[in-house]
This record gives C-alpha cells, sequence and structure tokens, in this order.
C-alpha cells in the first residue's frame, strides 16, 4: 500500500472515531432540590417519570419545558422504582408504604395495593409487567411477588436465599427473571405458580444487581462487586462477562435499548456507559458534576434516561440519526 493510501485510512478511521464520539449529547434537567431521584419511566407522551425518594413523591419532568412537578404519595411514602404500564399509568414500587402504588395521570389519583401482613418491611424495589398484564416486583428484604391490576390481588412470596431481591425483566417471549444483589444469583419466575428458578453466576460474588433482556431474550446483568456486565443465555446456559474499562467495582443500572445496545452506570468512574456487544467496546459518558449516583436507567428509542440521585437531576445521553 502506498504512503498515501495509509494516510488516507489513517484520517478516515480518525474521523469514523470522531463521528462516534459527536453521535450522542449530554443534557441535565434540575428535578427539587433534596428529591433524592432514584428511578426513571419515559412516558408515551414525552414526559419523563421520576420517583423523588426522599420526599415521598413521584416526579414528572417535562423534557421540552425542563419543568418538574411531583405528586405526594401518601404517608411513608419512600418511592423506590417507577416503570409506565399497559394502562400508560405510573406503577411505583414503594418501600416507604409497603405497597405498589398506582398514579393516573388523566384521572389524577393514587391508588395503593399493600402488601400482605405477613409480609412487612419487604424494602420493595423493581417492577415489570408480564405479556398478560401482570406486574411483577422484588423487594430486597427477600420477597417477590405479583400485582393483577384487574382484581387488585397481591401476591408475595420468600425469596430462596432471603435477602437481595434487586432488578427484574420481562423478555419478548414473557418470561420474568429477576437479580438477587445479597442473594448473589439471578432467578426465573413461574409465571403459574410463582416458584423461582436461580441461576448461580459464573463466579461467585459478583453481586448482580440489576437485569435487563434485549430483542433476543438474552439477560444482560450489572455485576455490582466485581464491576462488570454481564450476558446470560437461557438457551444455552452459559454466561459472557466483560470488565468496565475504568473500575473494578460500582456498576449499578443496565438497560438495553431498541437496538439491543447496551447500557450501564459506573459508580466508581461517575459515568454512564454505552457498550456495543457487536464490537464489545465502551463509551463514556462521565458526569459534569461529582457524586452523579445514577441508580437506574431506561429509555426510549434514540434516548438513554437517568436520575442523578446524588445531583437531584435527570440525566439523558441522545443519540444522533
Amino acid at each position: 500500500m502506498h504512503r498515501s493510501a495509509i494516510v488516507l485510512a489513517l484520517i478516515a478511521a480518525l474521523l469514523c472515531v470522531n463521528a462516534a464520539a459527536q453521535a450522542a449529547k449530554v443534557f441535565y434537567f434540575n428535578v427539587n432540590e433534596g428529591a433524592g431521584p432514584h428511578d426513571v419511566a419515559p412516558a408515551p407522551d414525552g414526559t419523563v417519570w421520576y420517583t423523588a425518594q426522599l420526599q415521598g413523591a413521584l416526579g414528572r419532568l417535562d423534557p421540552k419545558t425542563g419543568k418538574a412537578e411531583q405528586i405526594p404519595l401518601g404517608p411513608d411514602s419512600a418511592p423506590h422504582g417507577v416503570i409506565v404500564g399497559p394502562d400508560r399509568a405510573a406503577w411505583v414500587t414503594d418501600g416507604g408504604r409497603n405497597a405498589i402504588v398506582r398514579y393516573d395521570p388523566a384521572a389524577k389519583k393514587v391508588k395503593v395495593f399493600p402488601l400482605p401482613q405477613d409480609f412487612p418491611n419487604a424494602n420493595l424495589n423493581t417492577a415489570t409487567f408480564d405479556r398478560k398484564g401482570i406486574l411483577w416486583f422484588t423487594g430486597q428484604g427477600g420477597v417477590y411477588g405479583r400485582v393483577d391490576p384487574a382484581t387488585g390481588k397481591v401476591e408475595v412470596w420468600k425469596a430462596p436465599k432471603g435477602a437481595g431481591p434487586y432488578g427484574i425483566t420481562t423478555t419478548p417471549k414473557g418470561e420474568v427473571w429477576y437479580a438477587s444483589l445479597a442473594g448473589d444469583h439471578i432467578a426465573k419466575i413461574d409465571t403459574v405458580s410463582g416458584d423461582a428458578l436461580m441461576v448461580p453466576p459464573p463466579k461467585p460474588g459478583v453481586g448482580p444487581r440489576r437485569i435487563w433482556s434485549d430483542s433476543k431474550g438474552l439477560l444482560w446483568v450489572s455485576f455490582w462487586n466485581s464491576g462488570e456486565v454481564a450476558r446470560y443465555d437461557p438457551m444455552a446456559k452459559s454466561w459472557k462477562v466483560w470488565s468496565l474499562p475504568n473500575s473494578k467495582t460500582g456498576c449499578y443500572a443496565v438497560y438495553v435499548d431498541d437496538k439491543d445496545i447496551v447500557w450501564v452506570s459506573d459508580f466508581t468512574a461517575n459515568a454512564i456507559l454505552r457498550f456495543d456487544p457487536t464490537t464489545e467496546k465502551f463509551q463514556s459518558f462521565p458526569s459534569n458534576r461529582r457524586g452523579a449516583a445514577v441508580r437506574q436507567l431506561n429509555g426510549r428509542p434514540g434516548e438513554v434516561w437517568g436520575a442523578e440521585s446524588g445531583t437531584d437531576r435527570l440525566v439523558v445521553v441522545r443519540e444522533r440519526p
């Protein structure tokens, strides 16, 4: 190859790298001071729900105006997770009230689904809807359960290894899986019987925290203790693991977007990371403030949202078409 051709090839490669770096931008939105935003859920109307954990409220941000409003969820409320249901309502796992809480934005009404009295202090965490419209949830106190929105019936089971159930996800086939941080495993829930089938991690002590399914039903898991993101193939029953580029601990949130790109939050590096499973390359989006503490990620096409619980802001990474 001629020297000029080599130079041109190098320039082209540098341009490609630069284009990739410029393909996404980060934006921040302030919410109420002292809110301690924990989880986020982009809504169909373009707004973004968030849980104001430290103020016992459900928040709603309008990214077009930057305005954030909060809806009180009742006495002792300390909401952790929020998702948008098939009914377009916001469904909240409220550890303070030990209940699942539904907020109807059209009627502006709060409805509470308390856990049975024999399951106090569940430390409710995260929720997901299965393909039949049943809401499944986890509690770090050592429980998982479900709510039937049609009847209001709440059922709860003790987790097989006690404390730890944290993240939860539904696959395209309708399977429901959760990750147990303290229990050091992931588990598939039998959505008929309620039984949980445990799957150990590839090595002990990694601390699976969050879990998300991609479009093929592969499960992506954040390993909190070891600073890794992992993929579990339920069909092959096999794991593959990647280390975060700058940290040996602190992989917290995980989210898979509509293009099967994987996003994680790195507590130690104070950054959101984009991981392409095809190239196996990471791209980092560090926060512009210290102690961002992004505990959860969610999104919609072209946008990945998180809550900076340490700075009272929501953050979005927008990828250009």
